[in-house]
């Protein structure tokens, strides 16, 4: 895709979630869901159904922007993510995605054998021009109501859906590689470092305003491995990404699910924000980290099955926890992980009307406070 121009997209309107990334004042606590299209939403299902499958869905560019902006029609929602999935990119390295009926994602050929894994080489991007385009459309169709965000998988999960052949339980083949053949093992990951950047810097290219790295089995692996086969590979990632584009400043976040114990670590890497899941206490992670990153999260998912009270009692909490915003801090709430399936949308409405409720009542204590 060629270098596109700020000029051809409608000017930004609420700018509050890139704000929170980069450490600037926000009025109130900008939000936004993991998964946040997707199948707890009627209208979802049923433009899925339209597509006839979960990659029809993901390959379309007018499906994708249908549905990236059905949450955001409703719910007042702080950024948009692109709809896709983590697997294009070894999708596009030729190792055949499918999606088997509830059984998830899984890889006609994975990297099995010494040979496979020689083989592997960084997709051509134009196998992924439906992303870049669908990351145009979203961005064209929000006409300036609030940011995209694009993303990818992290070299290392990309790495165990590669290996495995799909999900696992116990990632018994790919640590196997790692231990038995590490020199197996950082030759995929760096092979997937390579193709992760280029594919992000696609997107920015493309009209993404905020990139996100999912570690989602980053949390797997033990201290000490997590370092060398996860992080060291995510860190370079970041180094590679284009921090700007047009002159405006393009966050970057990265969320390691289960990485709790390595957050000095992470927010080390060069990224402007760390994801946190539920297992985490937030106003310690602000202490940890200081001045040094933003943060988002970290509501567990299953709060949204309780009544409204206790969601916003649990919304409370987590912004006390925070505690008052100040320059040089920045929080995104946000779920531990993504948005169950099984949640009822109405639970989602709770949710957004109480963390931009209380978060501005908050600053505006915070003010009186300041003033008196």
């Amino acid at each position: 895709m060629s270098a596109s121009s700020s000029s051809r997209f409608a000017p930004l309107q609420n700018d509050t979630f890139l704000r929170a990334l980069l450490r600037q004042p926000t009025e109130y606590t900008p939000m936004w869901l993991m998964r946040q299209a997707g199948r707890y939403l009627p209208e979802y299902c049923a433009t899925r159904k339209r597509a006839g499958s979960f990659l029809g869905l993901a390959k379309n560019p007018d499906f994708a922007t249908e549905v990236t902006l059905q949450p955001l029609d409703r719910y007042a929602l702080d950024a948009a993510i692109l709809f896709s999935d983590i697997l294009t990119v070894p999708d596009a390295m030729g190792l055949g995605l499918y999606f088997a009926e509830g059984e998830g994602p899984k890889f006609e050929r994975p990297l099995q054998d010494e040979q496979a894994v020689k083989a592997l080489k960084a997709p051509d991007l134009s196998e992924l021009q439906y992303v870049f385009d669908a990351v145009t459309q979203i961005r064209t169709e929000l006409n300036g109501r609030v940011p995209l965000i694009g993303f990818s998988g992290s070299p290392w999960t990309l790495a165990c859906y590669m290996v495995e052949g799909g999900g696992s339980d116990d990632f018994r083949k790919v640590k196997a590689m790692l231990y038995n053949r590490p020199d197996l093992m950082h030759h995929i990951l760096r092979t997937n470092a390579a193709a992760v950047a280029s594919y992000l810097n696609a997107q920015i290219d493309a009209g993404a305003q905020a990139v996100m790295i999912f570690d989602t089995w980053g949390g797997a692996l033990a201290d000490g491995v997590y370092q060398r086969f996860s992080l060291a590979y995510m860190r370079d990632v970041v180094s590679q990404l284009k921090r700007e584009h047009d002159g405006v400043k393009i966050p970057v976040i990265v969320f390691t699910k289960g990485g709790g114990l390595w957050l000095e670590e992470i927010a080390d890497i060069g990224a402007d924000a760390v994801g946190l899941d539920w297992t985490v206490n937030l106003g310690k992670a602000r202490e940890r980290v200081g001045h040094k990153v933003a943060l988002q999260g970290n509501l567990d998912p299953n709060v949204l099955f309780a009544g409204p009270e206790q969601i916003r009692d649990e919304v409370a909490k987590l912004l006390d926890s925070y505690g008052k915003p100040e320059a040089g801090h920045g929080h995104v709430f946000n779920l531990g992980h993504g948005i169950s399936q099984f949640t009822p949308p109405e639970s989602v409405s709770v949710l957004v009307e109480a963390v931009h409720e209380m978060s501005r009542a908050l600053r505006e204590d915070t003010l009186k406070v300041a003033n008196s």
